[in-house]
């Protein structure tokens, strides 16, 4: 057999390094993070990564990181489609984010507005209340958070979920999930000016946080059911119609009580908060309207014991 050339031996060698750097450089569509990881590894089930931040540059766009213990796993910025799952099924077990003098998670595509977020499982820490949000949406299509509790947030006036779109079309949802002890509001659906977006809250609890509980301002329309927005310290939920643009906010089974506020208040002439099935009790106010904004009831709502005056609906709407 003729021995192989000086040139072919260096291709040959060129081409092994090749094959062995492709699988490592590669990002995979789920990585693995650990309390006793390192973000030198790859982020594989055998060899975890340590943070969110280390395995996000290692998960390709659309991926899964997921969780292998309880561990504190950092801050991040999310730039593209993701899911951050620590739950206990086949996506790991429940994880944390202890965060201060920072947001826990933020999503910002930088403009693109295409990234579909979710986020699942998870504890937020600001540690003192020196986190600023829990989670803070700047720029994406979509974010979902189900099963997640943030505390201890709302340093330079931050809400523990803070959702401040820039770009019309924008969609949060959040499924079971606890806010409280946050120095600021415990939800806040601020747009960009001229930015239209949406929102639906399901089994959601906003308790004794110092702001209000929901904000919803010009250009939301947003669903609120079977939740509890409790002992926060300014409104409930607030319709609140800022700068003259529509919001709306539907509260369906739900109950809003002991604010140092109205329970529900609608602000401004283009907004319009609907009610069935809601209770306010122990407000300051109850129900209220400022600046001819609307509270419609379908029926059954149940306004009592609130300090200063229960309030009503200003109308009401015929049930179909």
């Amino acid at each position: 057999m003729r021995p192989l050339s000086r040139l072919a031996i260096i291709a040959a060698a060129f081409a092994a390094a090749a094959f062995m750097a492709s699988p490592a450089s590669a990002q995979a569509s789920r990585t693995w993070i650990s309390g006793v990881g390192d973000d030198a590894n790859p982020c594989s089930r055998t060899a975890p990564c340590k943070t969110f931040a280390g395995a996000i540059s290692k998960t390709a766009a659309g991926g899964e990181i997921d969780c292998l213990d309880p561990g504190g796993f950092g801050a991040v910025t999310i730039t593209k489609s993701m899911t951050l799952d620590c739950g206990g099924g086949p996506g790991g077990t429940p994880g944390g984010i202890l965060n201060t003098g920072t947001s826990g998670v933020t999503v910002n595509d930088g403009g693109a507005n295409t990234s579909l977020v979710k986020i699942r499982n998870l504890n937020f820490d600001g540690f003192n209340q020196f986190g600023t949000a829990g989670i803070r949406f700047i720029n994406g299509k979509s974010l979902i958070i189900e099963d997640v509790s943030i505390w201890n947030q709302g340093a330079s006036g931050f809400a523990a979920v803070d959702f401040e779109p820039s770009a019309a079309g924008s969609k949060l949802a959040m499924h079971n999930v606890e806010i409280q002890y946050n120095a600021s509001a415990g939800i806040k659906l601020i747009p960009q000016s001229g930015v239209a977006a949406t929102a639906t809250l399901d089994n959601v609890e906003v308790i004794s946080n110092t702001g209000d509980g929901i904000t919803a301002q010009d250009g939301v329309t947003m669903t609120i059911a079977n939740s509890v927005v409790s002992e926060n310290g300014i409104h409930g939920i607030f319709a609140n119609s800022a700068t003259g643009g529509n919001v709306n906010v539907n509260v369906v089974k739900t109950v809003s009580s002991e604010n140092n506020g109205p329970g529900l208040m609608a602000q401004g002439a283009t907004a319009t908060m609907r009610l069935t099935d809601v209770s306010t009790f122990d407000n300051t106010y109850g129900i209220r309207s400022l600046s001819s904004g609307k509270v419609l009831s379908f029926g059954n709502v149940y306004n009592n014991n609130n300090s200063t005056m229960d309030g009503a609906p200003t109308g009401s709407l015929m049930p179909q």
